[in-house]
């Protein structure tokens, strides 16, 4: 089969040169034989100075050539073409919904990830090219790159947790994801957001985030040239605060560290009025022109933005040339074909999708969204082994609560073709046999729970809060442009739960938020919590098989969760070395970087290393066998660290450096191996300009959060 498929690749090659020969080509760039950059030389020769401005947007088509170029469409955990982003324009339509990025992190599992990215690009596709819909893009705006590294953060939950390295590795899975495997062409294209540093939201169109060379090389930096070297991406939008005083949209960074070191040769866009927020926000240029030249000149090639009388001025003025346009629309027009736009549809392996039913109504869309949902449900506590709830004694339950019967989708999500909520979660799960009392009204509630068996109450924040843009709804809530002033539940929600208690202390705090939150009474009175987020149209089916035990929850936490404000540093202090995440955290967090328990108990043991010493060049396989000690089948998130003994230089008390989440069933055991690299332990020299294995003793621990280590070994790197 693989043998006829070559053969068939391989005829047509030949048939499309043999047009070229012939004739049967208008234009040499229209030769998909020809070589990628000589195919664009050629595109380039034939456009006027005005289509070359216009395709400086963010769709670089030129209809008077033929050229059909492809814009962007929203895509953080599923194809936003729905509300309340208003992504679907005045007929939205619905698409795949998963949980929000911040909870497809709890799952620890990069190849869910990575089918969720496919899952999205597909669909992504089949919108772009079926007949019916025929809207969106190609270009997905996504994944979010960006580290939240302060649970103030308006944004967090866009991003995947406050680990760089963590951050990296589902980065480079959602990309894989997005783009798909053909060696020639991609699905979509995964362009990543926001390159660099840009974790708050107050004043970030003038802000500026200010660290030191070795934080942005071996921290902030590290997802994105992860996204670029080991996924594949070649595309970013640039973000809109400063760093160390420089706008990012016209960084010396894009170019000099992402091009010239990485490899990114293709789209560099500005965030949406970026570059208007040069001259009226950062005041760093005096005029448009000024601006669409320094945009330009940094390598940007798309603007999401009113820029066209800017850039005509810029070249009337010669603060740029026609060459100067010419070399950033290269980039655009690489992935333009690696899309497959500029080739003739029986080339392209992914011109057939959007002949068939819409996937977002089939069943293993579903059942996939299901999965990914319970994989990313964490257990805080689990007093007495109060869960799981056994669904043939119980009688009575009563669902409370401001998120018990509603599933709230934030700015960037798309619209689910159905969504379940908890509420109906719980009633699927139990049938009519069992009595499920409801209300959000506070006062019912109190009334409902005195005579109910248990109580699941159901808190958090609203991800949009439905007041218009920069509105919210109190100091806790956050969303874009906004950051949280508070971390602790709002003034209702805490004097629910305490007044819940007071009538009936058998309650499961059901969190569900995209933040972390101060809830330190919660933590040392309600016998049961969970945390889950938002977005899932399987949130309350997959929520319910784990409060019931058909699933055994086995996610884990992705941000430090503080027990106060107080243990943070100020919102603007990028040095995390000043306590930020847990490799600098000061204290004892509620709970930690990598928490969370399970139904069963999991015992570490032999903890070993394939040899003692490490070459600089080299790497070792760290493993440690797990066992299932308790009674129920379940998922453990084995958790490599690493501390440096002797540094030279400041180091972080420990640093994630591997991770594998397994399933065990009772009794079983399996041996967990994972790499280590030498080039992983290495530090930026700044006097060097490279990064620097030092010959030191290193202690390799393996542990099940950044806090609960359960064994450890010195290795020796030479």
């Amino acid at each position: 089969m693989r043998r006829n498929l070559r053969l068939s690749v391989l005829s047509l090659v030949l048939l499309l040169t043999s047009r070229v020969a012939s004739g049967q080509y208008q234009y040499p760039f229209q030769n998909p034989a020809l070589p990628t950059e000589d195919r664009i030389t050629n595109l380039l020769s034939l456009m006027t100075l005005e289509e070359k401005v216009n395709c400086l947007s963010t769709n670089p088509s030129v209809p008077r050539l033929g050229v059909k170029g492809t814009g962007h469409v929203e895509g953080l955990h599923g194809l936003a073409m729905g509300l309340p982003g208003g992504w679907g324009r005045k007929t939205p339509v619905p698409t795949t919904i998963f949980p929000q990025s911040i909870g497809m992190a709890e799952t620890w599992d990069p190849v869910l990830l990575q089918q969720a990215g496919a899952i999205e690009a597909f669909e992504t596709r089949y919108m772009f090219q079926s007949e019916k819909y025929h809207k969106g893009g190609l270009v997905v705006r996504a994944p979010n790159a960006d580290i939240g590294r302060d649970p103030r953060w308006g944004r967090t939950e866009e991003c995947y947790g406050e680990d760089a390295f963590f951050n990296g590795t589902l980065v480079v899975a959602y990309i894989k994801g997005l783009q798909g495997n053909d060696p020639k062409y991609w699905m979509t294209a995964a362009l990543m957001k926001h390159f660099l540093a840009n974790s708050n939201e107050n004043s970030r169109d003038s802000s500026s985030s200010d660290f030191d060379e070795r934080l942005f090389r071996e921290y902030y930096s590290v997802p994105f040239r992860m996204g670029v070297e080991l996924g594949g991406s070649r595309a970013y939008m640039a973000s809109y605060n400063k760093v160390n005083g420089i706008p990012q949209a016209v960084s010396p960074m894009l170019k000099n560290v992402t091009v010239d070191e990485w490899g990114q040769n293709g789209i560099i866009c500005t965030d949406g009025g970026a570059y208007r927020l040069l001259v009226t926000a950062h005041h760093y240029y005096k005029t448009p022109a000024e601006a669409a030249a320094g945009c330009i000149k940094a390598g940007i090639n798309q603007f999401l933005d009113n820029y066209k009388a800017g850039a005509n001025d810029a070249l009337k003025q010669g603060l740029i040339t026609e060459a100067d346009i010419d070399q950033v629309l290269r980039g655009d027009f690489r992935v333009m074909i690696k899309l497959g736009q500029l080739d003739p549809p029986a080339m392209v392996p992914y011109a057939e999708i959007g002949k068939g039913p819409e996937p977002w109504l089939s069943q293993k869309n579903r059942d996939f969204v299901r999965l990914i949902t319970q994989k990313s449900i964490v257990l805080l506590k689990n007093e007495n082994s109060f869960l799981p709830l056994d669904k043939n004694k119980i009688k009575s339950i009563a669902v409370v609560g401001p998120r018990s019967e509603e599933v709230l989708q934030d700015w960037y999500s798309g619209t689910p073709p159905y969504s379940v909520s908890i509420l109906e979660g719980i009633k699927n799960k139990l049938g009519a046999g069992v009595a499920v009392s409801h209300t959000t009204n506070s006062n019912l509630a109190i009334a409902m729970a005195k005579s109910a068996e248990v109580v699941v109450v159901c808190l958090g924040n609203n991800p949009t809060g439905n007041l218009g843009w920069k509105k919210v709804d109190g100091p806790s809530e956050g969303r874009e442009a906004v950051d949280r002033e508070s971390i602790s539940l709002d003034t209702a929600q805490e004097s629910l739960i305490k007044n819940l208690y007071k009538v009936n202390p058998r309650i499961v705090l059901v969190m569900v938020s995209n933040f972390p939150y101060a809830i330190n009474w919660e933590q040392a009175n309600i016998p049961a919590i969970v945390h889950v987020t938002h977005c899932s149209q399987e949130q309350g089916n997959a929520l319910a098989d784990a409060l019931f035990g058909d699933i055994n929850p086995g996610g884990r936490l992705v941000q430090t969760w503080p027990d106060s404000l107080s243990q943070l540093p100020p919102m603007m202090d990028y040095n995390i070395r000043d306590g930020r995440t847990y490799m600098y955290f000061k204290g004892k967090p509620l709970y930690s970087f990598g928490f969370g328990l399970s139904y069963t108990t999991f015992q570490y043991s032999n903890l070993k290393t394939s040899a003692d010493k490490l070459d600089k060049n080299g790497e070792l396989t760290v493993s440690v066998d797990i066992k299932n000690t308790g009674t129920r089948t379940g998922d453990e998130v084995v958790q490599l660290y690493v501390k440096h003994l002797k540094s030279k230089v400041s180091r972080p008390l420990e640093e994630l450096k591997g991770f594998k989440r397994i399933t065990l069933n009772p009794g079983e055991t399996q041996t967990v191996d994972i790499k280590l690299a030498a080039s992983s332990l290495a530090y930026w020299d700044v006097a060097k300009k490279s990064f620097l294995v030092e010959k030191e003793p290193v202690e390799v621990m393996m542990g099940s959060s950044s806090a609960d280590i359960k064994g450890e070994k010195e290795i020796e790197v030479r």
